[in-house]
Formats: structure tokens, sequence, C-alpha cells
């Protein structure tokens, strides 16, 4: 009989590794969880025919702690080479919202799956979809094979089917997961909603001095020039068009260093002090600041309650939400709660001291902790601040459209005036010589 070499964990994550006897790969993976397991990689051992025939060649099972053997085959089915294009969070949110219809109808998740791979529009859900149902029909679980996509399925989104497979709640975190990015779609539609009008003013004022110093200015300098006959100009007039000389002269340099700079701004964000850098401004920044650190706030509270809520351990949970709030501050200071309840001690404390948690946050938190209702306590928290979200958008909305307006009538007040101080001038000489 075969020998498969086999890596699995157990319910508190510890890893195993050793060999069983079995006629098949899905014996095998039957057996392993037998054993209150949950393999991860399973193989036939090198020299697989001569142990099936009982011969010396097979070896002997993996040492712990030792790395796994190349000849030892992966149980996952690989990432797809050619996955197409980007998952939307919509389509994401759409499917996860069918299969746990169909799971909670009391449908098998196999055939669950194989009837949203028929019907997905999306190419690239449609690929990964075919490879989940055969590694499931192979005897991985589905959080497993959910593992082979990292780029459509999160950390997020893979402990929580894993937490709902280990409680028998798959449907209900399904739902959860589903109402989640729900509701995250809808405050990061909203937050970029606000963005629009500003973007749009800021643009076109950009377009417009452009226009004025390329094309306008210039005109009025030859005019000057000529009428003027080397009389000074107004300080402001100089200042435009000196302005308008940098960028007919050296508009390419301009341009370069423009590009230059958002590419070097871009290095600079992904590493770990700028990205650190760059969120500390952004929570600080004025007008901004509030909306983007409630925005932060909304987002951990009810990512760390959704997987608490789903049976993911604390630890494992603060993990997740750490890789994934978005924000190198708030990630920050989840590492130093993490820290904390490892030690046996409460969250409120290092909460308290990262000065980014409002303090209703923070009493909200402990009296979690006391009650022992934290998940629902943040739950509710993310709901409050989901509401205080959406008031910051409209308040933000109302008081920068003004702002922008403003900005645009300075900028372009200030290039009509200074054309019009050496008009009025030449006007008052042409007037004293008649």
């Amino acid at each position: 009989m075969p020998k498969f070499a086999y890596i699995a964990v157990d319910s508190a994550g510890k890893e195993t590794r050793g060999t069983i006897e079995a006629p098949n790969q899905a014996q095998a993976v039957a057996k392993v969880r037998g054993q209150g397991l949950f393999p991860t990689a399973i193989g036939v051992t090198g020299g697989g025919a001569e142990a099936a025939a009982g011969g010396k060649g097979a070896p002997a099972a993996p040492k712990k702690g030792a790395p796994a053997k190349k000849s030892m085959a992966k149980m996952e089915i690989k990432m797809p080479k050619f996955l197409r294009g980007k998952v939307k969070q919509k389509d994401l949110t759409t499917l996860t919202r069918q299969l746990a219809t169909l799971v909670d109808a009391g449908l098998p998740l196999l055939r669950g799956l194989h009837v949203l791979q028929r019907q997905t529009p999306n190419a690239s859900l449609k690929d990964a979809l075919t490879g989940m149902c055969e590694s499931v029909e192979s005897g991985s679980t589905f959080s497993e094979s959910l593992q082979n996509y990292p780029k459509i399925f999160n950390n997020l989104y893979i402990n929580m089917v894993r937490a709902g497979e280990a409680g028998g709640v798959l449907e209900v975190v399904l739902n959860r997961l589903a109402e989640f990015a729900e509701k995250a779609e809808r405050i990061k539609n909203k937050v970029k909603g606000a963005m629009v009008y500003p973007i749009v003013v800021f643009c076109a004022a950009i377009g417009i001095t452009g226009f004025l110093l390329v094309a306008v200015i210039p005109k009025f300098k030859d005019i000057f020039t000529e009428l003027l006959e080397g009389k000074p100009l107004p300080p402001i007039t100089l200042f435009v068009m000196n302005a308008s000389d940098l960028v007919m002269k050296n508009g390419l340099f301009v341009a370069g260093g423009v590009v230059g700079f958002v590419i070097l701004f871009k290095i600079f964000a992904k590493t770990k002090t700028g990205s650190y850098v760059i969120d500390v401004a952004k929570i600080h920044a004025p007008m901004f600041g509030s909306l983007v650190r409630r925005t932060a706030v909304a987002r951990m509270t009810r990512t760390l309650g959704t997987l608490l809520s789903s049976g993911v351990p604390v630890l494992q949970a603060l993990v997740i939400v750490r890789d994934t709030t978005g924000n190198a501050v708030v990630s920050r200071a989840i590492q130093a709660v993490h820290d904390s309840v490892k030690e046996g001690e409460s969250m409120t404390n290092p909460l308290a001291a990262s000065k980014v948690f409002p303090p209703m946050v923070i009493s909200m938190v402990e009296v979690g902790e006391e009650t022992g209702a934290l998940p629902e306590m943040l739950t509710r928290i993310a709901d409050t601040y989901d509401d205080e979200v959406d008031n910051a958008v409209a308040g933000l909305t109302s008081v920068i459209e003004p702002v922008m307006i403003i900005m645009l009538a300075v900028i372009v007040g200030t290039i009509v005036i200074a054309m019009f101080m050496p008009m009025i001038q030449i006007i008052s000489s042409l007037g004293a010589q008649s």
C-alpha cells in the first residue's frame, strides 16, 4: 500500500508532519482528518512505487521542523498562471452572498460551487471557482482551496471561512462576510464621492492657469514691452510673467520634476517609515484628518468584531486586523494591543496609549471586555462610526465646495489683476500725453 507524507495542523494551529498508509490520496486525507488534524499538504513519498510494493525505497517521515521535500506533491491546486483581470469587490460580495444562500438552503458546498462556476460572468472568478471545485473534490477544505487565490480572497476572508467550517456555521460566516464587504464598499464609495468635486475643481484650476500662462500672458508681455518703453512693472505682474517664462522655457523640466516627485513619493510611501509618516499626516491633516480617523476606527472595529463573532481566536484576529487595516498608525496600535493581550493584559491600555482612538471607543472596548460581549460592542462602535463617517462626508462636501471655488477665483483673479495693473498705467500715460 502506498505511503503518503503529510503536513497538517491541529486545532491550536501547531504543525505536525508524518506518513500514513492509504490506497489513494483521498483516503489518506480522510485518515489524517480522523486523527483530529487538518492537512495542508499531502502526497506520495519519493519512491512511491517501491512503497506500494513494500520495498525499502520509501523515505522516512519528514522530521518536525524540517522543510518539506521537493518530491512531495502539494495537495492544493496552484493558482492559474493566466488568471485574467481583477475581481471587483462588488463581484466578490455577490458571489459570497449567493454561496451563503445556497449553503443555507441545504445545498452541499461542492454543488454550490459548481452552480456558481457555471453562472458567474466574471472570467477570473470562473477560473478560481473551477480550481476550487477541483481542490475540494480532491479532499481539501473550502478554506484551503481559497488560499490558492490570494489575489481574490484576503486573509480576513480565508480565516473567517476557516472559523465557520470549524464551528459548522459556514452559511452564517458567509453572510457576515457579505454584509461586511457591503458596508465597507458603501463607506469607500461615499468618501470617493466626496473627493470628486474638489479633484474636478483642482484639475480645472491647473488647466486654466496653464492656459493663461502659456497662451495669454506672453502676448501681454509683448504689449507691455512696446508701450511702457522700459518703465518698471508692478511686482505682481513681474511675478506672473516670470512664472509664464518658467513654464514656457522649462516646461519639460517642470513636467519632469512633477513626474519625478510623484515617483519618489510613491517609492517613499511603500517603505515602512514612509507609510507611517504619510498616515500620521493623513490623520492630523486639516479638514480631512477627522474623516480619515473615523474611517480607520470604523474599519478596524468592524473587522475585529466580525472575526471574533465568527469564532476566530483573539490573537489571530488581531494579527489579521493589523495586516488589513490599511493605515500604518492603526496597525502599530493593533500590534501593541496584540502584545498586551498575549501577556494576559487588557486591550484598553495600549489603545489609549496610541492616541488614535477616541475615549468613547476605549471605554466601550473596556466594557465589552468586562462583560464578555466584546464582539457585539465592537460592532456597535463600527455602526456608530459609520454614521459619523456619513455625517463627516456630508459636512466636508459642504465646506470644501466654497473653499475650492475661492481658491480658483484667487488664482485666476491674481493673474487678471497682474495683467490689468500695467494696462491702467499705460492708459494713464496715454491720457497725460493727450
